[in-house]
């Protein structure tokens, strides 16, 4: 195994010199001598020992996040998010994968804290766990994703659910449409309660009183969202529109509308929320509120790696808005591809 005494004896130098390159210091190296120990390390395709640095500095380079499911687009896009800016910054993503199971959710973040990370990123799967209080027990910088919760030292980052459920009801109100239902997440959880807050807020600034009857909860997947379409759209009284809370669930009310028989758009408008990568390839491809993926992630990874750098920095709350994208299963111009950004070279091939 190639050590830092063979880089620097061939460097000509000191193994103290080639330390200093490879921390960027404490002491300055001439450039001369720095190009001979640049040279050296390639040469010999030597590695510096990762456990060895982190003892040395306390940072292991490593941070961890734990989400709900990894199979679900949203989780996926956004860890993705959080994984560049991470790499960006120098840094490992560890990925810890719940199942929106809270046991497994708690060994994974007890797994990451015995790891040294030296942050923590969390988008709990149903809300504050038995891990609250062993976090509140560390000093490891945590932020907690997508969720609000009562954690000590903990900041938070999300988007303004409620504000981006409103604007999405309020396009559909803006379409004509009056009998406007909702799809939601689970019961309990802060997506889930500022996102119902805003479709009821929109249809009561409309004049209009919002029905329980017009409000199904389910989990955020496809296969939930296609039973609460069913339930909600087979009966007598069914919406004429439908805010969705996530673009997952959208994906099986699409399916549970066509089974029976309903158009989208014209018998059956639907909204969505999240703006996944998928959301532009149904047909008709969904409106959707778009969450600003590399906006939450950048956010989350800045503010932990001040944290790192200032132990006494404060939590904070961190709040993004979200943007209407319309599309064609609401009644809007639906874009080829699902997408408005398709050139409009690409966009004169495809019609001829």
């Amino acid at each position: 195994m190639v050590t830092r005494r063979d880089v620097a004896r061939l460097a000509g130098t000191s193994e103290a010199m080639v330390s200093y390159v490879l921390n960027d210091g404490p002491r300055g190296v001439a450039p001369a001598t720095r190009a001979r120990i640049v040279a050296a390390i390639k040469e010999l395709g030597y590695r510096p020992n990762a456990v060895a640095r982190s003892l040395k500095t306390s940072r292991t380079m490593t941070l961890g996040l734990v989400v709900p499911d990894n199979s679900n687009p949203f989780f996926a896009e956004l860890a993705r998010a959080i994984e560049d800016v991470a790499f960006e910054a120098g840094y490992t993503l560890l990925l810890g994968n719940a199942m929106d199971n809270d046991e497994r959710e708690a060994t994974y973040i007890r797994i990451l804290i015995d790891r040294q990370v030296d942050g923590l990123l969390v988008a709990p799967a149903h809300g504050a766990g038995s891990w609250v209080a062993e976090l509140s027990g560390t000093t490891v910088p945590q932020l907690v994703l997508d969720r609000e919760l009562d954690l000590p030292g903990a900041a938070h980052v999300l988007v303004d659910n409620e504000g981006g459920a409103y604007q999405a009801t309020e396009h559909l109100l803006a379409h004509g449409l009056s009998r406007i239902g909702c799809i939601a997440g689970l019961e309990g959880i802060h997506p889930t309660v500022d996102r119902v807050a805003g479709w009821r807020r929109a249809l009561t600034d409309a004049g209009q009183r919002p029905g329980d009857g017009l409000l199904v909860h389910a989990a955020f997947g496809r296969a939930d969202g296609y039973r609460a379409g069913r339930a909600l759209l087979a009966g007598p009284d069914r919406p004429e529109a439908l805010f969705v809370a996530s673009d997952e669930q959208a994906l099986g009310v699409l399916r549970a509308a066509a089974e029976l028989g309903l158009r989208v758009p014209q018998d059956l408008a639907i909204c969505a929320f999240d703006g996944i990568e998928g959301s532009a390839y149904t047909v008709p491809a969904l409106t959707t509120m778009r969450q600003p993926f590399e906006r939450l992630g950048r956010s989350a990874v800045e503010w932990l790696l001040a944290k790192m750098a200032d132990p006494g920095l404060p939590p904070t709350r961190i709040s993004h808005g979200t943007t209407l994208v319309p599309r064609g299963s609401c009644g809007c111009p639906d874009p080829l591809g699902g997408d408005s950004a398709i050139s409009a070279e690409d966009r004169l091939h495809q019609e001829r």
